[in-house]
């Protein structure tokens, strides 16, 4: 038979799985599919667990407490997993937005170089000011 407990260890170690296969998936090279339902699972089950516990403290406020030492080992060991999943998780997505924005950047100056469109502004002092205009991009999204 579940108990709430059960409950509560199986929506972490469930979460801390999909992080896993997210950041597989993030370190593999070509096409990411299947990402966006990852995220969604993941973003659910992150809701199904602050409202478990959010319940839980709302009505036995001391639930922690009242766990045995066995269930307290084992809610230990899961937050524990989910915990490093999260860090492995949240480091391989700060690489990914960082390559993401140095490619986006480089693709820019690259079309900038290409078009070389500037534009010359006359200021309230006389003078004339050069300004290098953005270039046109579009992206794929299907790249």
């Amino acid at each position: 038979m579940l108990t709430m407990d059960d409950d509560l260890i199986d929506l972490v170690t469930s979460l801390s799985h999909l992080m896993e296969q997210e950041s597989e998936a993030l370190t593999r090279s070509g096409r990411l599919q299947g990402l966006a339902e990852l995220v969604a699972a993941k973003l659910r089950l992150a809701g199904q667990i602050e409202a478990e516990v959010t319940k839980r403290e709302r009505e036995t406020p001391d639930w922690a407490d009242a766990l045995s030492e066995e269930q307290r080992a084992e809610m230990a060991l899961v937050f524990g997993h989910l915990r490093d999943a999260s860090i492995v998780n949240a480091q391989i997505l700060e690489r990914q937005i960082a390559f993401s924005s140095d490619l986006m950047r480089a693709i820019a100056a690259e079309a900038q170089r290409a078009t070389g469109k500037r534009s010359s502004t006359y200021g309230a002092s006389g003078d004339m000011m050069r300004i290098d205009l953005p270039a046109p991009i579009s992206i794929n999204a299907r790249l």
